[in-house]
C-alpha cells in the first residue's frame, strides 16, 4: 500500500512542480541551517572521554591571601602551586593523578631546521589516566620523572614530520638545545575539547601537543609554563618555590565512595595548611571532566544562541511547509471526494498525504544535507581554532535525514487531517 501512496505523491508532484519545489526548498533550508549550527555545537560541547570521563576530576585549592583574593565572586583558582601539586600528588590518594602545564618548545632533528611547537610538562601517570594510546614504545616511569630523567614521548605528527612514521623510540630529539631520547610515539591522540589544557595555555581544539615531558625534567632544562599567576612576587626561574599557580592537577577516582573520600581529604589538607600559615581559606573544588567543562563555559554563548536561532528557522519553514501543503491540499479537494466515494477512507486519505509528506522530507533532507555540507565548508575557512574539526560525520548524517523527515511529516500532519476531513458528496456536486 506504502507504494501506491508514494505512487500518488509523486504524480501530484508532476502536477504542481513549482509548489513541490517551494516546500522542498524551504525545508532544505531549515535543515541546512540547523544541522550546520547542531553539528558545530556536538564538537564544542561533546565529551572527550566518553569512556572515562566519570572517573576523572579537576583539584582546586585556594593558596591567595585574604587582602587579595584571586576573585571577587569567591571564585577558586584555576591552577595549583607547584607545592600543593606536589603534595597532593604525593600523598598517593588517588587512583591515578597528574599534574601539568604547557609549554613552548624549540624542537630541532638531524637533518632539520629547527621549529617551535606546543608541549605539556606532566608526571608519568598522564598517559594511562587519559587512556592515549601508543604506537610504539610507551611512557616514562615515575622514577624517570623523579630523577629528571631526559626522555619524552612525541606526537603521530611529530614522529611522521621528523622520521617518515618510522620507530623513533631510541633516537634523540633535540629540544631547546639539550637531547632528550624518545622513549614512546603516540598514535593519533587529540581528544576535542583540549580539557587537560584549560587554563593552562594552550589551545581548546586542534591536532594537540607534539612533545609531553617529566615535568622535573623540562622545569631542570630550563621550560616554562605558558600561564602563570603570581600573587606575591616572584619568577619563571624560582616557579617551584615562588607563591605563584601554574599547573593543573587530574586525579582519577573510579567510584562515589572513592570521590567522597578524596574530597575529605582535600578539605584536611586544606586545614592543614591553613594550620602551617600557607593558607587562609578552606575552600576546595573537585569537579568531573564534564563539569568542568561546563562551569568555564567551553562552548561559546554565540554559537548556543546561533543553534536556538538555527532551530527556530527550522520552525518557520516548517509553518510555511504547513501552509504550502494546506494550499495543495485544498486545490485536490475534488480529486479526495472522488477517492472517498471509490471507497477511500479517511485513514487511507491520511496515510496518503502523510507519505506524500515524508517524501517531501526525503527529498528536502537531501538537498539540506548539501546547504549544510556548504555551511560546513564556510566555517571551515574561519580563523576559529575549532573550524578544521568541523565535518559531518556519520551521526550527523543520519541526524540530517531523520530530522528532515520528522520535520516534513509534523508539517504535513495538519493538512492530512484536513484531507481526510473533506466529505466526498459537496466535491462531487462541484466537479
Amino acid at each position: 500500500m506504502l507504494g501506491y501512496y508514494l505512487d500518488l505523491a509523486l504524480r501530484s508532484f508532476r502536477r504542481n512542480k513549482v509548489l513541490t519545489a517551494l516546500m522542498v526548498l524551504t525545508l532544505a533550508l531549515g535543515i541546512g541551517a540547523s544541522m550546520t549550527t547542531l553539528t558545530v555545537l556536538r564538537l564544542l560541547s561533546g565529551d572527550p572521554l566518553p569512556h572515562k570521563s566519570a572517573q576523572l576530576f579537576y583539584v582546586q585549592v585556594d593558596p591567595y591571601p585574604k587582602d587579595r583574593p584571586f576573585s571577587r565572586s569567591g571564585k577558586l583558582p584555576w591552577l595549583t602551586s607547584y607545592l600543593d601539586a606536589m603534595n597532593l600528588l604525593h600523598a598517593h590518594r588517588a587512583e591515578r593523578q597528574a599534574a601539568m602545564a604547557m609549554t613552548r618548545v624549540k624542537l630541532t632533528a638531524p637533518q632539520q631546521h629547527p621549529f617551535f611547537s606546543d608541549g605539556v610538562m606532566t608526571t608519568s601517570d598522564f598517559f594511562s589516566m587519559f587512556e592515549a594510546p601508543f604506537q610504539y614504545g610507551g611512557g616514562w616511569s615515575a622514577v624517570d620523572g623523579e630523577s629528571r630523567a631526559k626522555v619524552v614521548v612525541i606526537a603521530d605528527f611529530l614522529n611522521d614530520q621528523l622520521f617518515g612514521g618510522a620507530n623513533s623510540v631510541g633516537r634523540s630529539l633535540r629540544i631547546n638545545d639539550q637531547d632528550f631520547r624518545i622513549v614512546g610515539v603516540l598514535r593519533h591522540w587529540a581528544p576535542q575539547p583540549r580539557f587537560y589544557s584549560l587554563y593552562l595555555g594552550g589551545p581548546n581544539y586542534g591536532k594537540g601537543e607534539a612533545v609531553f615531558l617529566p615535568l622535573q625534567s623540562a622545569r631542570a632544562a630550563g621550560m616554562e609554563p605558558i600561564n602563570l599567576m603570581s600573587f606575591a612576587g616572584g619568577d619563571k626561574q624560582t616557579l617551584e618555590n615562588a607563591p605563584s599557580i601554574w599547573l593543573g592537577l587530574w586525579v582519577q577516582l573510579p567510584d562515589a565512595a572513592a570521590v567522597s573520600a578524596y574530597q575529605s581529604f582535600l578539605a584536611g589538607y586544606a586545614r592543614q595548611q591553613i594550620a602551617l600559615g600557607r593558607f587562609q581559606r578552606s575552600d576546595t573544588g573537585l569537579s568531573g571532566l564534564m563539569q568542568w567543562l561546563d562551569s568555564q563555559q567551553v562552548v561559546p554563548g554565540n554559537v548556543r544562541m546561533q543553534t536556538g536561532l538555527a532551530f527556530s528557522f527550522l520552525l518557520i519553514c516548517m509553518v510555511n511547509t504547513v501552509g504550502l501543503l494546506l494550499a495543495k491540499c485544498l486545490r485536490r479537494a475534488n480529486e479526495i471526494g472522488v477517492r472517498r466515494a471509490l471507497g477511500a477512507s479517511r485513514a487511507a486519505i491520511f496515510a496518503q498525504f502523510m507519505a506524500e509528506a515524508g517524501l517531501i522530507g526525503l527529498v528536502g533532507g537531501a538537498l539540506g544535507l548539501v546547504f549544510a555540507l556548504f555551511g560546513l565548508w564556510c566555517i571551515r575557512q574561519q580563523p576559529a581554532e575549532y573550524a578544521s574539526l568541523v565535518y559531518l560525520d556519520g551521526q550527523m548524517f543520519v541526524c540530517t535525514f531523520a530530522v528532515a523527515l520528522i520535520a516534513s511529516l509534523v508539517a504535513g500532519m495538519l493538512p492530512a487531517w484536513r484531507a481526510c476531513a473533506v466529505t466526498p458528496a459537496p466535491q462531487l456536486k462541484s466537479a
